[in-house]
């Protein structure tokens, strides 16, 4: 092959990568039509990517499970103190049930450690040092291990159970969040991780798949089962709320620099890799950064910031290409918020924040200058406190009815409905409170009151019509205008409310 037709094949297999892989043979063969040989050269090239780059995207343990694991252990199985409840999930470190430990009366996440990774005693040393770093960290962003048991030969790590949803969850649904939530979010994660840093711990495998959000909204870093120590950990940093320090985890196991699996070895995910974790160089705490920069793009715009047609293009452009600027696939983003985590996604190790600690004191900092979760917040709050007088106005109407015809029956809707709008201005009250006061803390708590409000808010309306029926035969008007305050807070609770809450937090509640 000439080199004329060596660089037309390179040309063309650099273009065919990037092209949807339904129509590759299609537009090959209508670009090399004029020269067989560059054409079948190019086919095969693609085809040895293609096959090159499964292994990226597929475990090894998902395509012969048997070779690594015994038989999953069933529901109501006994392991110690422990019993099985279900499955969760599966991954290259072993299975993970969620379990009943009989003894504390409290549920946990079993995680059972695959064979192959406890017959080597050095591997099973390992193993147990990461347990007790992994215990040392004692952060609410950090899920909790409990125990590390050996039952029958084999290693059990129980950890804290966290029920809710991963990010990976979350980007899946496609929307769009708002600036609030991506602060928000970026601002959590990173003052957990930073905690870990403190502790001289580099967690190596940052994805959306290991951060679950938790049932009531707040975050938790999942697995540091590839995690190892750095010979240099960050000695503190900035001190932000609510990222408290604990003690070097590699001093207080007494091995300092120790590695909880050995270094030179590519471990992790590769699309959540940095490059030099990707060429088997030096990995520290800035590796971690590099993967929030990916993790944190990804949640704000649901693209990969080195999007790629396989999982090995996606390695090419980590490793050789800059990931276009967040703010322009967010342009709602604020220029603070997006150069802080583009600054995260530097190629070179020094141009990233040192640690997590250094990146949430530059989340503080430009979170600090954010006008608020959006301009409509304002008239969210006025939606809660319009309902608030409307609740005013339909206990003074239901005194008043009582007052023309008093009755035990509307003395008892008097009762209630004055009990029910209590209720709910203490409810709505306390939502413009935390938006005011605390806003990092403010989706969970419209997510713990949304019911609760709205079932009220129906309760109240149909009150306010039986009213109206008892009222009626004393004068229209104001059965009329009992009528008209039962239909105003029933669309208010159905139609106004999701709308200002949609337009002020990009979600209804």
């Amino acid at each position: 092959m000439t080199a004329d037709q060596q660089r037309r094949v390179r040309d063309l297999f650099e273009a065919a990568i990037d092209r949807d892989t339904s129509s590759i043979q299609s537009w090959i063969a209508r670009e090399a039509a004029d020269d067989p040989a560059v054409r079948d050269e190019v086919l095969s090239l693609l085809d040895h990517y293609s096959r090159a780059g499964a292994f990226l995207s597929h475990a090894i343990v998902d395509a012969v499970p048997d070779l690594f694991f015994d038989e999953a252990l069933s529901p109501g199985t006994a392991i110690g103190p422990y019993t099985v409840i279900r499955e969760l999930g599966r991954g290259g470190m072993g299975r993970v049930y969620r379990a009943r430990d009989e003894r504390l009366g409290r549920t946990v996440a079993l995680k059972a450690l695959a064979p192959h990774l406890v017959r080597d005693p050095s591997h099973r040393e390992r193993l147990r040092r990461e347990a007790r770093s992994a215990a040392l960290l004692t952060h609410p962003g950090i899920c909790t291990v409990y125990a590390l048991e050996e039952i029958d030969g084999n290693l059990y790590i129980a950890t804290e159970f966290v029920d809710g949803r991963t990010l990976r969850d979350e980007i899946a649904s496609g929307r769009r969040r708002p600036e609030s939530e991506v602060a928000r979010t970026a601002r959590e994660l990173a003052v957990a991780l930073a905690s870990a840093h403190r502790s001289g711990l580099v967690h190596r495998d940052l994805k959306p798949e290991n951060i679950m959000r938790a049932s009531d909204g707040r975050l938790k870093i999942l697995d540091f089962g590839l995690a190892r120590f750095d010979s240099h950990p960050d000695p503190g940093g900035p001190r932000v709320s609510g990222a408290g320090g604990v003690p070097n985890v590699a001093a207080a196991l007494g091995c300092p620099g120790a590695h909880v699996t050995q270094p030179g070895t590519m471990i992790g995910t590769p699309a959540y890799m940095a490059p030099e974790q990707i060429n088997g160089g030096a990995v520290d705490t800035r590796t971690d950064v590099f993967a929030f920069g990916i993790v944190m793009y990804e949640y704000a715009c649901g693209m990969h910031p080195f999007e790629g047609s396989t999982p090995l293009a996606i390695v090419a452009r980590v490793l050789d290409s800059d990931a276009r600027p967040l703010a322009t696939r967010c342009p709602d983003l604020s220029p603070g918020l997006a150069e802080v985590i583009g600054r995260c996604l530097q190629k070179v190790p020094a141009d990233r924040y040192a640690s997590a600690s250094e990146l949430a004191a530059a989340l503080e900092a430009v979170t600090a200058l954010s006008p608020g979760p959006s301009r409509h917040a304002t008239w969210w709050a006025v939606h809660q406190v319009a309902v608030s007088l409307l609740y005013l106005a339909a206990a003074t109407l239901a005194w008043q009815i009582k007052e023309w015809v008093e009755t035990p029956l509307t003395v008892s809707l008097f009762l209630a409905l004055g009990a029910g709008c209590t209720i709910g201005c203490v409810l709505r009250g306390h939502l413009v409170f935390t938006e005011r006061i605390n806003r990092a803390h403010l989706a969970a708590e419209r997510r713990r009151t949304r019911r609760a409000t709205l079932l009220l808010d129906l309760l109240l309306a149909a009150i306010l019509f039986v009213d109206a029926i008892i009222v009626s035969h004393v004068g229209a008007l104001p059965a009329v205008f009992a009528i008209s305050l039962a239909l105003g807070i029933a669309l208010a609770a159905l139609v106004l409310e999701p709308a200002t809450t949609t337009a002020a937090f990009g979600d209804d509640g």
